[in-house]
């Protein structure tokens, strides 16, 4: 597929796990991949932060690529997050990715020797992981989990290189996505925000991958289709049914709210990995009064 065609709406799938084995659980997980494809996605991250990517192992990660691949249409986007700590790792999660038959890679940066990691070194390390990928890599800001916030330095150092094809901003300010673009205006610009999809698109952003799509993909479509026929009115009321959600649910409540809003709109987003915890029965409750107010319907 060609960067040109990297647009539109994201979805970065949620792992299911096995209730007893804490396993993969490769039926639902395909399962639930046919089902949001089928509301018009442009694709899928495997692996990401939804996905739990630093609570799976590294065979985990190739799995789930290897499970999905024939479920991915040749016309939309298989994507891996490869993010890990050490270039040379990152390289070999990324190699693994391809091999496993990813379309495209999400990188993280690391984080753990975060005060040491200057923008020179960032550059560095995306530079020696996206001269080695096979595939099209994808800079991945996300410096509330991370946090290591890349600064524009870092996309400019990058934006010639004929493997980085884009970035997902996922810092939640407007800024630094405007300021990512300035400095990259080659790169495919995704916002990782849901209730900052309707402004992103204003700036420019190509699209968004949005964990809120997770439970709410049709909403999700219904604002891109609506922002791309030049309906901005339509698209700002869809924007502010959807923030409430992405802002509580998935900012507030992370994978847990995510997983916990699956179940109830019919999806299966089961148990989280330990040693992130379920949600508690308040918890829950105020998701399904949170889906309920946005008018999506619990499942029976």
């Amino acid at each position: 597929m060609r960067a040109d065609e990297l647009h539109g709406v994201i979805v970065p799938i949620t792992t299911p796990f096995d209730l007893e084995t804490g396993d993969i659980a490769p039926v639902a997980l395909r399962s639930m991949v046919r089902d949001l494809l089928a509301c018009g996605l442009q694709g899928i991250v495997v692996a990401g932060t939804t996905g739990e990517g630093p609570l799976l192992d590294g065979e985990e990660q190739a799995r789930l690529v290897e499970w999905l691949r024939d479920i991915v249409p040749d016309d939309r986007w298989l994507i891996a997050g490869t993010g890990a700590e050490s270039t040379r790792a990152t390289v070999r999660v990324t190699e693994r990715a391809a091999a496993a038959g990813a379309d495209a890679v999400l990188v993280r940066a690391p984080a753990y020797f975060g005060p040491a990691l200057t923008p020179a070194a960032l550059a560095g390390h995306y530079l020696r992981v996206a001269d080695a990928s096979p595939v099209p890599v994808l800079i991945y800001n996300i410096p509330k989990y991370t946090h290591v916030m890349l600064h524009e330095s870092v996309l400019r150092a990058l934006a010639d290189h004929e493997r980085v094809v884009g970035f997902k901003d996922s810092s939640g300010d407007l800024k630094v996505l405007a300021s990512f673009r300035a400095a990259a205006p080659r790169l495919r610009a995704f916002v990782g925000s849901g209730s900052l999809f309707y402004p992103a698109l204003e700036l420019g952003a190509d699209g968004g991958v949005l964990a809120i799509a997770c439970f709410a993909a049709d909403r999700c479509m219904d604002l891109y289709r609506a922002f791309r026929a030049g309906d901005r009115r339509a698209a700002g009321a869809l924007q502010e049914r959807l923030t409430p959600l992405a802002r509580e649910i998935v900012g507030e409540l992370g994978v847990p709210g995510v997983k916990a809003a699956m179940d109830l709109v019919g999806l299966p987003g089961g148990p989280v990995r330990p040693p992130l915890l379920p949600l508690d029965a308040r918890q829950r409750s105020r998701v399904a009064d949170l889906l309920a107010g946005a008018g999506l319907k619990a499942a029976a």
